[in-house]
């Protein structure tokens, strides 16, 4: 795993790289969210989808809502970037367009964007 910090803004905002997945369940994401604050200060940061298990996607399956819950609780602001076209159910695209409309997790299609959103709220 690769951490960047950057400052945009006047804020700083963590840069999450890695070849393998990071958050499978919610105790690996309150560890990841542990792991960045420690490293670099920064209660805000950017995943790439891909570091993701795929059944936080599916929201039958609780898991998305837990660990968003948590990054919310310890005010951690997240931008999750990728393309998520390929999702055909109806409530994870309701669930990204409410997500998108708040302050605090963001699903966007690339990193300018997660930045960009991130360095102004």
């Amino acid at each position: 795993m690769d951490i960047r910090n950057i400052i945009k803004n006047g804020v700083e905002i963590a840069l999450v790289d890695s070849s393998e997945i990071l958050i499978n369940d919610t105790q690996s994401a309150l560890d990841l969210m542990a792991t960045i604050r420690y490293q670099t200060g920064a209660d805000r940061f950017v995943l790439n989808k891909s570091v993701i298990d795929e059944n936080f996607f599916d929201l039958r399956t609780g898991l998305a809502g837990e660990i968003l819950q948590k990054f919310i609780n310890y005010q951690v602001k997240a931008a999750i970037v990728g393309d998520f076209s390929n999702y055909s159910s109806k409530s994870l695209r309701d669930f990204i367009y409410e997500s998108n409309k708040g302050k605090d997790i963001f699903f966007l299609p690339n990193e300018e964007q997660a930045i960009e959103r991130l360095s102004k709220i």
